[in-house]
């Protein structure tokens, strides 16, 4: 982008072509997330004022998140925040971009929770507070700990729950699994399932931006798992339900686990909207 006069559609047109040279998966959408970021308008407002030519300040602020997205920075980290379930929620460095993948997770976990009772849910590894949220959100009787290892991931869960009006109903702990000292009647967590030798073939926006501590999970990314099904045990009640978001082909191996353990029991598998195996549905027995 040179020094003489530009127009939004013209932006818009360079950025796209500039992108996609680069193997970005999504050009154009990320090209007008980011023009409508820098001029403080909304993507509608781009179309409604294509022809308009930009002044160099706002070039320059263009340019400025043209650039981090030219690194691979991913959209969601330098716009500050990602929609999901119809809500926004904040995000940073520290915890991973929420990903349509878990809508099948939040669909099966709204049918565990009645919308009438008082139901415990425990979201285990919350990160941005994404799941505890939504659940908290979409069933108003329902009470929600979050849990998770990271300091600064659940200052982020904390301001979305303030964001939200949520922070009377969803607490969040600092713990390494579970929160030991409550009785649950469902546990549902997105756990690290990165193997070891897929972290190296990641999308550059994967492995160079968002928190290893979220995604790597040993040799079979399966260790937090194992630890999970461990450690959920003692505070979930008889009859309780887990539900375990999974790598592709893993869920197999997690429902064998399952079986193999003196606490829990295969219900099944949900299949997100690519028809892979995403959802394990366990029992407490």
């Amino acid at each position: 982008m040179t020094s003489r006069t530009w127009t939004i559609h013209e932006v818009l047109e360079w950025t796209t072509s500039d992108f996609a040279s680069r193997q970005i998966a999504t050009p154009r959408l990320d090209a007008e997330l980011l023009v409508a970021e820098a001029l403080g308008i909304d993507r509608v407002g781009l179309y409604l004022d294509l022809n308009r030519p930009l002044v160099d300040d706002e070039r320059a602020s263009i340019r400025a998140l043209v650039s981090r997205r030219r690194d691979r920075e991913p959209v969601a980290y330098i716009l500050g925040y990602r929609d999901f379930y119809g809500r926004r929620f904040t995000v940073d460095s520290s915890v991973l971009i929420p990903r349509p993948d878990t809508e099948t997770l939040i669909g099966h976990a709204l049918e565990c929770i009645p919308k009438d009772t008082p139901f415990r849910v425990l979201d285990v590894g919350t990160g941005s507070g994404v799941i505890a949220l939504t659940l908290a959100a979409e069933r108003p009787l329902a009470t929600v700990i979050g849990t998770d290892v990271s300091e600064e991931a659940l200052c982020v869960a904390s301001r979305n729950a303030a964001e939200l009006g949520l922070g009377d109903r969803v607490r969040f702990v600092q713990a390494h699994l579970v929160d030991e000292g409550s009785e649950h009647d469902l546990v549902v967590s997105n756990p690290p399932y990165v193997t070891h030798a897929q972290m190296a073939e990641l999308e550059p926006e994967v492995r160079d931006y968002e928190p290893s501590l979220a995604l790597e999970a040993g040799k079979d990314g399966l260790d937090v798992v194992r630890m999970l099904l461990v450690a959920a045990a003692p505070v979930t009640r008889a009859g309780a339900q887990m539900l375990i978001e999974v790598g592709q082909d893993q869920a197999g191996s997690v429902l064998a686990l399952a079986e193999r353990s003196d606490a829990w029991a295969p219900v099944g598998t949900h299949l997100d909207l690519n028809r892979i195996e995403r959802v394990v549905h366990l029992r407490r027995t």
